[in-house]
Parts: C-alpha cells; sequence; structure tokens
C-alpha cells in the first residue's frame, strides 16, 4: 500500500449522507477473518483516486462470498472515518 503516499485520503461528507464511490479492479487477496479484501483497482473520479491496490473492509462478511484470489469485481464503497468499506459487489 506504499503507492498511496502522499495523496489525500479525506473526502468530506455532504450533509449527514455517505458518498458511495465505485470502482472496478481485481482481487489480489482475502483476509475473511478480519474483513478485508485487497483490489487493485482502477481510477476512482469521485475520490481523485489514480489506479492503485489497496485494502478495504467490507459492511457485510456475506459479500466475501462474492470474491475470490483473482476475480474481476465492481465495488461500491463509502468512507466511514479513515477506512474505506465496501458495501456493494457486482
Amino acid at each position: 500500500m506504499d503507492d498511496m503516499k502522499g495523496m489525500d485520503m479525506m473526502q468530506k461528507p455532504t450533509a449527514g449522507a455517505q458518498m458511495v464511490h465505485k470502482a472496478a479492479g481485481t482481487v489480489n487477496t482475502i483476509d475473511a477473518k478480519a474483513g478485508i479484501v485487497t483490489l487493485a483497482h482502477g481510477p476512482v473520479k469521485t475520490m481523485n483516486w489514480p489506479a492503485m491496490t489497496m485494502g478495504f473492509k467490507v459492511k457485510d462478511r456475506m459479500l466475501l462470498d462474492k470474491l475470490g484470489d483473482g476475480k474481476k469485481v465492481e465495488v461500491e464503497f463509502v468512507q466511514e472515518d479513515k477506512d474505506y468499506v465496501i458495501t456493494a459487489v457486482k
């Protein structure tokens, strides 16, 4: 996750609503016990992020059933404090 150095990772929330972001990428690893998936994803325009590899928490552990090492996925995620949390997987 060294490729995230120097990036402004804090997105300002709008009046009480969480902004939902979308990313397409490939699952690198899954830590089912911790509920974290590492994705190599493309750019996320709503966050002004370039393509990178990073870890995301999952909102519901049942989402892990839709993820597998090497699988190409589209995810929706939100920012919760300093964490990025996947809320949906396609």
